[in-house]
């Protein structure tokens, strides 16, 4: 349940707009959303529908044409690109399907660049990095480069790497669209773990099983949110469409 838990993000009928030639498209129409601090989140729906511009919202790497975006009870919707770099860096995690991991670098040093970029000194940066990626099973693979290791392990310092500055949501972009069955279940089972630990995730994804794991479902048509099972744990079986689709 949402109850007694804080609103981390809150959206307040916001809208993307994109003029193609002379047309004005609305690649997001009057979204109202509050994410709970430790909500697990599935965000689902067919190509074209506004996920991924939604996704750059909440990350911070796009603005709203209209409408409000709070982040921890600030209003990030009009801030000037260097202080949303600044929040981007500070309270957001990201995962993406490509893991972008920078090739030249080992595990440590890869997870160590957010703190890096935040002035952390090395000699407290390494020890955050190693730790995490003990957490992430990487313990014994902390001096490899990314060319000698798995898709699965690349995933794992990249989720690392998004949890090195304590963010307070965590989005993942198709995190295991890359990945076979297994390791795709691995990375889950990490998502899961990080989630009873506490952590705000908000996953966007294609995938149905993805999604039944998740306690949070919320469906995208044409930009608009058409279902939404709740903050509630037991609701995904029993939610009812917000609106017709």
């Amino acid at each position: 349940m949402s109850s007694g838990r804080r609103p981390i993000i809150e959206l307040r009928q916001v809208e993307k707009h994109y003029l193609m030639g002379a047309f004005l498209v609305k690649a997001l129409d009057g979204i109202d959303l509050t994410v709970f601090e430790g909500d697990y989140i599935s965000i689902l729906g067919p190509s074209g529908c506004g996920k991924s511009t939604l996704l750059n919202i909440l990350g911070c790497l796009d603005q709203p044409s209209v409408g409000e975006y709070l982040l921890e009870g600030r209003d990030v919707s009009k801030l000037e690109d260097d202080e949303l770099s600044q929040v981007r860096g500070k309270r957001l995690g990201f995962i993406f399907q490509s893991y972008n991991l920078i090739q030249q670098l080992t595990v440590v040093e890869n997870i160590e660049v957010p703190l890096y970029y935040q002035g952390v000194p090395e000699s407290e940066s390494r020890g955050i990095a190693v730790d995490l990626a003990r957490q992430v099973g990487l313990g014994e693979r902390l001096d490899h480069r990314p060319t000698e290791l798995s898709g699965g392990q690349q995933q794992r310092v990249a989720i690392a790497r998004a949890l090195a500055n304590d963010p307070a949501v965590i989005l993942a972009d198709e995190a295991t669209g890359n990945l076979d069955s297994k390791s795709g279940g691995d990375i889950l089972k990490i998502f899961d773990d990080l989630n009873a630990a506490g952590k705000t995730l908000i996953m966007i994804t294609h995938d149905e099983k993805m999604a039944d794991r998740t306690p949070r479902v919320i469906r995208l048509k044409d930009g608009q949110i058409v279902f939404d099972s709740g903050g509630n744990p037991d609701a995904a079986g029993k939610a009812v469409a917000i609106k017709q689709g």
